[in-house]
């Protein structure tokens, strides 16, 4: 099929649009079925391989509900589903709504790792989640069909699982304190533990998302996120049914071998006006196309009113790099609009208000690491970005080490507080407790708040400590891609316990090099640009590509990078003597 043979569902339609006002998601459907909107499928190239209008979603959906009650599965039991970008999984998900049950997104497999790897991944998420069966494409068969026998639970690839009976029968009715899925936090220092979101704080942050977008008339979204992590399935795909908009969808890996079709995509859908991405994203379009290139030619951006930035931290220089790649093809820097969030918080917990753009204020390092400003020395500053005000209903406070909350341009803890904030870890209450204060949630990460707005510096858990001084990875990172030949996320940084018992900075960089004394040369270059950010010596380890470790969204794990590291099984290149 092609697109001469599909019409994409419109725009807009005669419903009138309704902001995630609803008590339960399956309310949503409901209504988001009367419209003649949905979803729409796209192939590597852009083409448009199927067309899913939200009415024939909830018809699928029901379905499903009708199955799962047959086979005896109903309210609180778990059905964890592999999260493919595609009609399937979107109805597997809300049918288990419908049948009182809790759907449960998992991964699919990735370029790295292998398949034992995915195996072990699958198998840690089922046995916190203990769900009664796994339903996953017919394509990943012989991996998640060994995951669900490790641990015991049924598994069924949803070909067959369509096939079950559908006999007609009561389904129970959701109420907004019910948990409506379990969504597992792939940044999350406390992985694998799920975190529960209720009907009522799903609606909340979709509501407050969508008034903090200003979605309205004649808005589309292209997505190539995966429905797996909370940016792509809260963000580019409940929310979407809940606001009743029509969607056009890039797989993952689609976008990954083929970056630019996501611009295409925007391009040539001419009702394309949002679309989200991490920063990784905005990088590999930019580095993607030649300063040679006439992009007017091939692109139309100038449509893209709200180009949508976070998951990870925000880098402005990437950002520019994008401006300047894409100028020429419409796109306005204004368009970018950064945001914090976490799948604790559901999803979003400060937008930047349509427009604004990306605000950055230059911090002095020394406020950033707390240590006393060294007068002998130059100022050294890091950008950091704005990431917007809290969305409607939700409060957000920065607390130092004792819970005390702090003034404007003071760093420290984040906190934020609503009815967005998840309801628990499952199956985990003394890591509830442990972030979860009075209604406030700790989010781990640190930042400081400037006339309302929210700027995020880093992770409490990633901050290198030694000798007193603090350092942020992200600094040592980033100094490191300033040298030529290296891209985002071929640097991971951390502290190590060196062989005298003292702490030092470590680095793994991916070496693409192969003469061993070039490599030598290299070694010597970045452990120079090291010492220059952090003043002392560094251990600088050369790496295979394509050898540090990723979450399931595809960001940088420098935790599990370090422990790979330190448990050997992540080897170093040889160097020449």
């Amino acid at each position: 099929m092609t697109d001469a043979v599909l019409t994409p569902t419109p725009n807009d339609c005669d419903l009138p649009r309704r902001r995630s006002d609803f008590a339960t998601f399956t309310e949503a459907v409901d209504y988001a079925a009367r419209s003649l909107k949905g979803l729409n499928f796209h192939d590597m190239r852009g083409t448009l391989v199927r067309v899913y209008p939200y009415a024939q979603m909830r018809e699928d959906a029901l379905r499903v509900a009708r199955q799962l009650a047959a086979a005896g599965i109903g309210k609180d039991d778990r059905v964890a589903l592999v999260a493919e970008t595609c009609p399937e999984f979107a109805a597997l998900f809300c049918g288990c709504m419908y049948a009182g049950a809790w759907p449960v997104p998992l991964p699919l497999p990735t370029g790295f790792g292998g398949k034992e790897s995915y195996i072990d991944q699958l198998s840690v998420q089922l046995d916190s989640s203990d769900p009664k069966i796994l339903i996953y494409p017919a394509e990943i068969e012989e991996m998640a069909g060994a995951a669900a026998a490790r641990q015991g639970c049924e598994g069924q690839n949803w070909d067959d699982f369509a096939k079950r009976p559908d006999p007609e029968c009561e389904l129970p009715e959701a109420r907004p304190e019910d948990i409506s899925y379990l969504q597992y936090s792939s940044g999350s220092t406390r992985f694998p533990t799920g975190v529960a979101v209720t009907h009522e704080a799903l609606l909340h942050n979709l509501r407050g998302h969508a008034e903090s977008m200003d979605i309205g008339t004649n808005d589309r979204v292209i997505s190539w996120l995966p429905w797996y992590h909370d940016m792509g399935l809260v963000g580019c795909l409940l929310s979407l049914i809940a606001n009743q908009v029509s969607v056009d969808y890039l797989k993952t890996e689609h976008f990954a071998r083929r970056p630019l079709a996501w611009l295409d995509l925007i391009s040539r859908n001419k009702g394309s006006t949002l679309s989200y991405s991490p920063t990784f994203g905005y990088d590999i379009c930019a580095r993607r196309i030649s300063s040679q290139s006439h992009v007017e030619d091939r692109f139309d951006l100038s449509r893209w009113r709200t180009a949508g930035n976070g998951a990870d931290m925000i880098r402005p220089d990437v950002m520019q790099n994008f401006v300047n790649a894409f100028a020429g093809a419409g796109f306005k820097a204004s368009a970018f609009n950064p945001s914090y969030g976490l799948a604790e918080a559901t999803l979003a917990v400060t937008v930047m208000p349509p427009g604004e753009g990306i605000r950055v204020e230059l911090v002095e390092e020394e406020r950033l690491s707390g240590r006393p400003r060294d007068l002998s020395k130059p100022a050294r500053y890091r950008a950091i970005v704005n990431c917007g005000k809290p969305i409607p209903g939700m409060e957000v406070e920065i607390r130092d080490e004792k819970g005390r909350a702090k003034g404007d341009h003071q760093i420290g803890k984040v906190w934020c507080r609503g009815k967005s904030v998840m309801h628990s870890y499952f199956r985990n209450p003394e890591a509830t407790e442990e972030c979860l204060v009075d209604g406030w949630l700790d989010t781990g990460d640190m930042g400081y708040l400037a006339d309302g707005y929210l700027f995020i510096v880093g992770r409490a858990k990633d901050m290198i400590i030694i000798n007193g001084k603090n350092l942020w990875p992200q600094d040592i990172e980033w100094a490191v891609e300033q040298l030529p030949g290296f891209n985002h996320g071929d640097i991971a940084a951390f502290s190590i316990d060196t062989e005298n018992g003292e702490e030092a900075p470590a680095v793994l960089v991916h070496c693409r090099v192969s003469d061993p004394e070039e490599r030598v040369k290299l070694r010597d270059q970045i452990a120079d640009k090291v010492r220059g950010v952090t003043g002392m010596s560094c251990v600088v380890e050369l790496v295979p590509p394509r050898t540090l470790p990723r979450t399931s969204s595809g960001k940088l794990s420098r935790a599990k990078a370090k422990r790979l590291y330190l448990a050997g099984e992540i080897q170093p290149l040889d160097l020449a003597a």
